[in-house]
């Protein structure tokens, strides 16, 4: 059976989302923490967007800074990593606009040569998840987890 992809309201706050990999976790975790690698597959292809820009600094304490072009110009996302602990747990803030946006949690638990990757964003309110869900900047989850599934099964 081919893994899938869920992506499920766990609280009023957050937003997980879970899919097994069929790659040891130091691969994955690399595919998220190399920006070679992450510019790769983090875009949902089908969404026309590109990210022309990508520049991570993973360890404790570093930032993130991408930039996106869409139809309407390009949009800039930035952050800072609150926790690195290769290869089993990456934790990232999201910054864009001075606004306090979600914490993102990403675990990576090996089974058996498998990956459980678990995104959560904890957001500061229920309406921000709403006005996330709303906004259809969550409905690529699936999409962009196929397109990493891709990239990790080819790296081993």
């Amino acid at each position: 059976m081919k893994n899938r992809t869920t992506v499920e309201r766990k609280s009023a706050r957050e937003l997980v989302v879970t899919r097994t990999f069929d790659a040891p976790a130091r691969i994955v975790f690399e595919a998220w923490t190399k920006p070679e690698l992450f510019q790769k597959w983090w875009m949902p292809k089908s969404f026309g967007l590109t990210m022309i820009s990508c520049e991570m600094d993973v360890r404790t304490g570093g930032s993130y800074r991408l930039v996106i072009r869409h139809a309407g110009g390009e949009s800039t996302f930035h952050g800072k990593y609150v926790e690195v602990t290769p290869p089993g747990r990456l934790v990232w803030t999201n910054d864009e606009a001075g606004v306090e946006g979600p914490i993102t949690t990403v675990t990576f638990e090996e089974r058996d040569g498998k990956t459980l990757v678990v995104m959560s964003d904890l957001h500061p309110s229920k309406e921000a998840l709403d006005a996330a869900i709303a906004s259809g900047s969550t409905s690529g989850a699936a999409e962009t987890f196929d397109q990493l599934a891709e990239l990790v099964s080819a790296s081993h």
